[in-house]
């Protein structure tokens, strides 16, 4: 049977720091942090009304599109660290349509702006037939996300 409409999709994302990884996806993808509920001013004055304890303000944080087109992006506090190769990855896509040099020189330049923000950079694929060549990075928390 078919869904008469189709879903949202949100991507959660479990973290050391929700706060610091939401402004780091924020910057990687154009987007803002999700703004608080209608009548608080910031998320420390709706926190602060719903009692939440100031030691579990950072527990959660989200990130959307400001066009409200691509997916929310939520980050949940776990007190595990990352222990393995994520299953499922984020792609960037900073280059579509260009080809050869001119792709490869647009992904390094998105590699460093993101790198400059926290991101480390992991590999580097060629455009080498029929691979269209990108960049394998990872997040400030060691997710691993590709410019493509």
């Amino acid at each position: 049977m078919t869904p008469e409409i189709a879903r949202e999709v949100q991507f959660t994302f479990d973290s050391a720091d929700p706060g610091a990884l939401a402004l780091f996806w924020a910057e990687a993808l154009g987007y803002q942090v999700q703004p608080p509920p209608a009548g608080f001013e910031s998320w420390e004055q709706a926190l602060e009304a719903y009692g939440v304890p100031p030691e579990k303000r950072n527990s959660a944080s989200a990130v959307v599109d400001p066009r409200g087109v691509g997916p929310r992006l939520f980050f949940q506090q776990v007190p595990e660290g990352k222990t393995g190769k994520n299953r499922v990855h984020l792609d960037i896509r900073v280059a579509v349509g260009l080809v050869g040099e001119e792709r490869m020189a647009a992904l390094e330049a998105e590699a460093a702006r993101l790198v400059a923000h926290g991101a480390t950079r992991l590999e580097r694929h060629e455009a080498v037939p029929p691979n269209a060549g990108h960049v394998i990075m990872a997040d400030p928390e060691g997710n691993e996300f590709c410019l493509d």
